[in-house]
């Protein structure tokens, strides 16, 4: 295996139209920033890249429909998502923009080299154009059936079930997902890159020379190449983007699946004027992480836009990650059916590290996965708190009960103690050789199994119990204990960096060389080690029911938006509509009726005398909200007693999909005992 200098690391380019969630935590950041913190532990030089894409359609819908500007839109994201990635630790050596000078200057500059160089072609055709949004349509933002497998949910560049390669055109029955329309095709001119043309050289470079990738990895794209690639428009008719860098073309840009990886290179130019050592040097290895959906445009296209280029290197691995579903329900913005970040902290101020954990041992690595909140609790609960929590309070506190917090010298050592000692140094290279082949649960499970050495140590040298026998021994039973606890601040900090620091300040020691891992002696006779809290909190049921019924209602109120209507009633004669006298009324009074959940006792004025009705709208309005209410009765209606109360008429109400009762109210003030029609 090649050895390298240095390492540049990206991490997929958020879309700045919407807050961050557990899905894009789970399938890029998280992973990212662990293998990033490794490497620097180790003392790489590593840098690790990042920043908000803000280019393409969807930005520009937005903003059209707040009736602000595209900026205004990825302004607000940019910084949103900044502090998102900041308040759970995920530390990019820079989060940049490309809106910035830096990247439209790039971007410009790498079209202009291949513009240059011949390696487009231009063509016009026919390209789909929504007429309601008024705007040509991504290929992502067109859907339809797949004419190889029937999925009716394809897009228009890739069917997700089926695996095949597509261009809109293909699709039966397109869809524009921007407005729901059906879109027209509209002839216009733009410049492509010609993949076929780097096909053989692609299939030599993924499929002979990559054969470590991951088999996700790996399949989809050799699912791609032997479909046979076609050429790719690298830019689009838009106003908000970088504008194409060529005489006569007015109102393009690039199309933003070429312009956001070439943020990678703009933002390593704004981080360091040596940017050129991590992009063009062969001894720098490039790692692009990455969710699934971006496979083909960083195993396939990215690489062949930096091949068309020819001073730029490769990227070495590209570990993309699945699908995170939640609650067995594929994460969607648009249903709000997601855990975003900024509401979590709110919900679990302090637990970050908490959901960094559960995020990296449920990761999608493989294949889709599934976060729940029950399994959530789960890992918190039975893990963190029982197992890694649990060795290090026993461990200090013994420490400060026995020894003033003091480290003591230890005794001879037993053939136990060797054996418990010499696993930390088999736990480290296992850790090591997991992150290094980015099998990331597998390095957190091996980073946990040293707390479980930890505390199965604890528990069959039972010090607690030995103390008054035999208090030499206990000595090195404790020294023992705390250099298990002081490799733990080494081998958990990629994985929990802000647990891990807490530790070291109660360990009074600062964050150590990931080298230092397995070094049986950390810590020196006569170190003073603080009075501990608790590393973690036992998460009690209360809290995740809550974000279960959270779920629950945005379900609930989702089915209610897409449940068709209920049917239309058999008709009936104009006489016996115009029999009902419906009129308008005002409630004066409301209370509760004794004894029963859903009826209201009304006092109402109808405009021509004032009268009682009983009415069940007692779960959707409370007593002190109605009186003033101006609403629509039913006043001819026969009267009846209802819990011994008569009740003179009926309120007009509207039943929502959901079954949830609303008044139906005139739209501005009227007289009372005005005639409906």
């Amino acid at each position: 295996m090649k050895s390298f200098k240095r390492y540049l690391v990206t991490s997929a380019l958020p879309y700045a139209n919407g807050p961050i969630h557990i899905g894009h935590l789970a399938g890029v950041y998280v992973p990212s920033d662990i293998y990033t913190r490794y490497l620097r532990m180790k003392g790489s030089d590593v840098i690790s890249v990042c920043g908000s894409d803000e280019h393409g359609v969807p930005i520009t819908l937005k903003a059209r429909k707040e009736g602000i500007t595209p900026q205004e839109v990825v302004d607000r994201y940019h910084e949103l998502n900044k502090k998102a990635f900041e308040d759970f630790g995920i530390t990019f050596d820079i989060y940049s923009r490309t809106s910035s000078k830096v990247h439209y200057d790039t971007a410009s500059e790498f079209f202009r080299k291949l513009y240059d160089k011949g390696e487009f072609i231009e063509k016009s055709g026919g390209q789909y154009y929504d007429e309601e949004a008024g705007c040509f349509l991504a290929d992502r933002y067109i859907t339809g059936t797949c004419p190889h497998c029937g999925n009716g949910s394809a897009y228009g560049d890739q069917c997700e079930k089926c695996g095949t390669s597509l261009s809109p055109s293909e699709l039966i029955n397109p869809q524009s997902t921007v407005s729901g329309s059906k879109p027209v095709l509209r002839d216009t001119m733009h410049w492509y890159l010609p993949l076929d043309r780097y096909e053989p050289w692609l299939r030599k470079w993924i499929l002979q020379e990559h054969t470590e990738w991951k088999t996700n990895v790996y399949g989809q794209c050799k699912s791609w190449l032997d479909q046979g690639l076609q050429p790719r428009a690298v830019s689009r008719d838009l106003d908000w983007g970088v504008p194409v860098p060529v005489e006569g073309a007015d109102g393009k840009v690039l199309y933003v699946w070429f312009d956001a990886p070439i943020g990678y290179i703009s933002a390593t130019k704004e981080l360091t004027p040596d940017w050129e050592k991590y992009w063009k040097d062969s001894e720098t290895k490039m790692v692009h992480f990455i969710g699934k959906d971006n496979i083909v445009f960083h195993c396939i296209i990215f690489p062949a836009m930096l091949k068309a280029e020819g001073s730029f290197i490769l990227p070495e691995n590209v570990p993309a990650n699945e699908f995170l579903n939640l609650e067995n329900d594929k994460i969607s913005t648009s249903r709000n059916w997601a855990v975003w970040l900024h509401e979590y902290l709110t919900d679990f101020p302090g637990m970050q590290d908490v959901l960094r954990y559960s995020l990296c041992a449920s990761a999608p690595e493989t294949k889709d996965n599934d976060f729940t909140w029950k399994e959530f609790q789960a890992r918190n609960n039975n893990e963190l708190v029982a197992i890694l929590g649990n060795f290090v309070n026993r461990t200090l506190v013994l420490t400060n009960n026995y020894y003033e917090g003091r480290v003591p010298e230890p005794g001879a050592t037993t053939p136990a103690d060797e054996t418990v000692l010499a696993e930390i140094e088999n736990i480290r290279k296992n850790v090591e050789t997991s992150l290094e082949t980015f099998r990331f649960r597998e390095a957190l499970k091996e980073a946990m199994n040293l707390a479980r050495l930890g505390n199965k140590y604890l528990a069959d040298s039972e010090p607690w119990k030995v103390i008054k026998s035999d208090p030499e021994r206990v000595k090195t039973i404790m020294n023992v204990a705390l250099q298990i606890t002081a490799n733990l601040t080494i081998i958990c900090e990629p994985f929990l960096p802000f647990s891990m620091q807490k530790l070291r300040d109660w360990m009074n020691f600062e964050t150590l060389d990931w080298n230092r891992a397995g070094d049986k002696a950390i810590l020196k006779p006569g170190h003073l080690i603080s009075k501990p809290g608790l590393l973690f909190s036992k998460i009690e049921d209360e809290a995740i029911q809550k974000q279960v019924d959270r779920l629950m209602e945005i379900k609930k109120a989702n089915q209610a938006a897409t449940s068709p209507a209920a049917p239309a009633k058999d008709p009936v004669t104009y006489d016996d509509f115009s029999r009902m006298d419906i009129r308008t009324a005002t409630i004066l009074e409301a209370e509760k009726v004794p004894k029963t959940t859903k009826l209201l006792k009304l006092k109402i004025d109808t405009g021509i005398d004032t009268r009682t009705i009983v009415s069940g709208i007692a779960e959707y309005y409370q007593p002190e909200q109605l009186p003033g209410r101006q609403i629509s009765i039913i006043a001819n209606l026969e009267p009846r007693k209802i819990k011994g109360i008569e009740s003179q008429g009926m309120i007009l109400m509207a039943e929502d999909r959901d079954g949830r009762l609303v008044m139906v109210s005139p739209s501005e003030k009227v007289s009372n005992g005005s005639m409906i029609k």
